[in-house]
């Protein structure tokens, strides 16, 4: 029989695939909101170019573009209420799992003793929504993208008059060619972004109401492990801390260094790992009884760490996550993945490895 620290693994693995299905649809229906305004766009960009005059300044083509910047001022507005609304239901969805996976793994005498608790929805939201992520509020990075993306349509008019292009030639430069799905614009680094900040923001959101969820069960949560995906996109920062434990609400490390930081689904963009809460053992939690200790205890589910993941992958693709030379001296068993970083975590470079190898062998001579 599993356990309940086993069962609440299984049941997690499950709700990742399906945040990762919630964040793929949001980023489309994102980004058909930024590919709905292209039309009006584009019509509103060739009757600023064609009534442009010589006047080439900032503020003259400001004001040629003012439909233009008004445009893309109400994509924005339009997508960030998206966000805020797609957030709302996060938050809603997300608390409610949780609860619902604890009550699901706990015997009936445990939460009996211990009911599960469900954070207040509008506490949860006002901390996602004023702690940033990558360093900035949502709602700024949005600001941020605008403002870019206005700057770059200006730039690339301004440019286009000056080298004497026609309006079709910059109208292309802005929006991009048909044959290349419109990809080849100066607009498609935009799009690159917005994808990038909407699914940061979908894993900041969620980590956020998962943290609450569990902070508000501390009684019968001991602390949380750090859960990476086994693939060869598993970033650097995410490998070294896969099955790491942290303690609950502080997140300090727990028998090694490796430091939190922003957590898992916000150490960096799109970051898709996520953490594990590990409940109390029966005994900690003060029953006795021999049911509800098979039930309970087996403190920590067993499951392959990325670092053993790694190893039994191919040498082509270990050549591929950590470049050559690093899965040479690991296949060689001349070091291990945690060699490949320092105690806090860094990943070490090339010289520094081979650095750390003399020293070894210096000290073994």
């Amino acid at each position: 029989m599993k356990t309940a620290n086993e069962r609440l693994l299984d049941e997690l693995i499950g709700h990742e695939v399906d945040l990762s299905r919630l964040s793929n649809g949001q980023v489309r229906a994102i980004i058909k909101i930024l590919n709905s305004k292209d039309a009006e766009l584009r019509a509103a960009l060739i009757e600023a170019i064609d009534n442009l005059g010589t006047d080439l300044s900032a503020p003259a083509v400001d004001r040629a573009l003012a439909e233009v910047l008004r445009l893309n001022q109400a994509t924005f507005v339009e997508i960030h209420q998206a966000l805020d609304q797609a957030s709302d239901s996060l938050i809603s969805y997300e608390l409610a799992f949780q609860q619902g996976a604890l009550r699901a793994v706990l015997p009936a005498v445990v939460q009996e003793a211990f009911p599960v608790v469900a954070p207040v929805f509008s506490r949860v939201k006002a901390i996602a929504q004023a702690r940033p992520f990558q360093g900035r509020l949502l709602r700024e990075w949005m600001a941020g993208i605008e403002a870019t993306r206005a700057a770059a349509v200006r730039d690339a008019v301004r440019a286009g008059v000056v080298e004497g292009r026609t309006t079709a030639d910059i109208v292309r430069t802005v929006m991009g060619t048909r044959a290349q799905n419109y990809a080849d614009g100066i607009l498609q680094k935009s799009r690159r972004e917005v994808e990038a900040v909407v699914r940061s923001a979908i894993s900041h959101t969620a980590e956020t109401a998962s943290d609450a969820a569990y902070e508000a069960n501390s009684d019968i949560i001991s602390h949380v492990e750090w859960l990476s995906t086994l693939d060869t996109r598993t970033s650097t920062d995410c490998r070294i801390r896969d099955r790491l434990p942290y303690s609950l609400g502080t997140y300090k490390p727990i028998g090694h260094k490796i430091p939190w930081l922003a957590g898992p689904g916000r150490i960096h963009f799109c970051c898709r790992s996520t953490k594990l809460p590990i409940l109390k053992s029966a005994s900690r939690l003060g029953f006795s009884d021999s049911a509800t200790r098979a039930s309970m205890d087996g403190q920590v589910p067993q499951s392959t760490t990325y670092a053993a993941w790694l190893a039994q992958q191919s040498a082509a693709r270990q050549d591929e996550i950590l470049g050559p030379e690093r899965a040479r001296l690991m296949r060689q068993g001349k070091l291990k993945l945690d060699d490949f970083y320092n105690d806090k975590g860094k990943f070490l470079i090339l010289d520094e490895l081979h650095d750390r190898l003399k020293l070894a062998a210096a000290q073994k001579s």
